[in-house]
C-alpha cells in the first residue's frame, strides 16, 4: 500500500498554493474588467447571449460569487488541510 511521505505532501501543497494564488489573481482580473469596462461588456454579452442588459449585472454577480467559492472549496481549503498534515 502507497502511503504518502513528506516530500508527496510538500509536493501537492506546492501545487494546491499556486492554483489558489492563479485563481485568486484570475479573480480579481475578471472583478477589475467588470467594473473598469462594465459597459463595453455588457453591450458585448447581450449581444451575443441575447440576455437583456438589466440582468447582466446579477449574472456577473452571480459567477464572482461562485467562483470564489470554489477557490475556497478546491483550493485553499485543501491546501490548508496538506498544511496541517505537514506539520
Amino acid at each position: 500500500m502507497n502511503t504518502l511521505n513528506l516530500d508527496t505532501i510538500n509536493y501537492i501543497c506546492g501545487f494546491l498554493g499556486w492554483c489558489t494564488i492563479l485563481n485568486i489573481v484570475l479573480f480579481c482580473y475578471m472583478a477589475v474588467m467588470l467594473i473598469a469596462f462594465n459597459a463595453p461588456i455588457k453591450r458585448l454579452h447581450s449581444r451575443i447571449m441575447l440576455i437583456p442588459k438589466e440582468q447582466l449585472n446579477g449574472l456577473y454577480f452571480s459567477l464572482l460569487a461562485h467562483y470564489k467559492l470554489a477557490i475556497l472549496i478546491l483550493n485553499l481549503v485543501p491546501y490548508c488541510a496538506m498544511k496541517i498534515m505537514a506539520q
